[in-house]
C-alpha cells in the first residue's frame, strides 16, 4: 500500500485529505501528516496519522505532499534534500526546477495547483512533472487530485496564466455572483433567494458551456432576441467595460505571479 505524507496541514491539505478519504480509494492508515503548528496538527488528527517530525514523514511514507506556505518552503526543502524523494508540491510560486534544484536531481517532483473549490469537491487543478517523474508518480497525482475535482496536465510555463484563470478568478466569480444578487435585491428579491438563484444560474451556465461544446458567445447570442431585454443588458455591460475589466484583472494576476516567482 502506498503511503502519503503531508507536510503542512492547513485548509487546502485538509481538503485534499478529506477528498481522498471520501473517495473510498484511500485509507486513513496510509495518510500521515505533520505541521509545525500544534493546533493545525490537532485539527487534522481525525483525517490522518499525525507524525512527530518531517524526519518521521520521510521514514514512514512513499510520496510526500508539500503543502506549506512559500515563505517557509526553503526550511522544509533543506530537511528533504539529498534523499531521492517522490514529491508532490502545491506550494504557490515555486517551480519544479526550483524544488528539484534544492532536493537534488534524483528527486522526482510533480507540481500541482488546485483551487479553493477543492473544499466542495469541485477544484480545477493543473499539474506539471519533472522529466523523471513520468509514469507512476503522475498517475498517483491524478488519482489524488481527482478526488477533489478535475485535473489536467499543463506545461509549467503556463502556470502563471493558470493561477489567474483558475486560482484567482474564483474570487472574481464570487464577486460577480454577489453583484448579481445585489442587483436582484434592488429589484425586490430577498437577499437569500437572490444569492441562491445567482449561484445556480452561474453553475448552470458553466455546465451549458462544458456540455454543449458551443462557444460562449454563440450561447450568449441565443439568449439575445432582436429588440429584446437581454441585448440591452449585454450592451450595458460592454458600455461599462465589463470585458476589459475582466481581461485587466487576469493580466494583473499574471504580472504579480511572475514577480513572486
Amino acid at each position: 500500500m502506498t503511503k502519503y505524507g503531508f507536510i503542512g496541514l492547513g485548509n487546502m491539505a485538509k481538503a485534499i485529505i478529506g477528498g481522498m478519504l471520501n473517495s473510498g480509494e484511500f485509507d486513513k492508515s496510509a495518510i500521515f501528516g505533520y505541521d509545525i503548528s500544534s493546533s493545525a496538527a490537532e485539527s487534522a488528527k481525525e483525517l490522518c496519522i499525525i507524525a512527530d517530525s518531517i524526519r518521521d514523514i520521510i521514514a514512514k511514507t512513499d510520496i510526500i505532499v508539500l503543502a506549506v506556505k512559500p515563505q517557509v518552503i526553503d526550511n522544509v526543502l533543506n530537511e528533504l534534500k539529498g534523499k531521492g524523494l517522490k514529491v508532490i508540491s502545491i506550494v504557490a510560486g515555486k517551480s519544479t526546477q526550483y524544488i528539484q534544484g534544492v532536493l537534488g536531481g534524483d528527486s522526482k517532483i510533480v507540481r500541482v495547483m488546485p483551487n479553493i473549490n477543492a473544499f466542495v469537491g469541485a477544484a480545477t487543478s493543473a499539474y506539471a512533472p519533472t522529466s523523471n517523474a513520468e509514469g507512476a508518480l503522475c498517475d498517483e497525482t491524478i488519482k489524488i487530485f481527482e478526488t477533489i475535482g478535475t485535473i489536467i496536465r499543463l506545461d509549467e510555463k503556463y502556470f502563471s496564466v493558470f493561477t489567474a484563470l483558475c486560482g484567482s478568478a474564483p474570487a472574481f466569480t464570487y464577486m460577480y455572483i454577489d453583484a448579481l444578487a445585489k442587483a436582484a435585491v434592488k429589484g425586490g428579491l430577498p437577499r437569500e433567494t437572490a444569492q441562491k438563484l445567482a449561484a445556480d444560474m452561474v453553475m448552470g451556465s458553466a455546465k451549458m458551456v462544458l456540455e454543449s461544446n458551443t462557444h460562449p458567445i454563440e450561447l450568449a447570442d441565443r439568449v439575445c432576441s432582436p429588440a429584446g431585454t437581454t441585448i440591452e443588458g449585454v450592451l450595458a455591460l460592454q458600455k461599462n467595460g465589463f470585458e476589459t475589466a475582466v481581461s485587466e484583472a487576469i493580466q494583473a494576476v499574471i504580472d504579480r505571479d511572475k514577480q513572486l516567482a
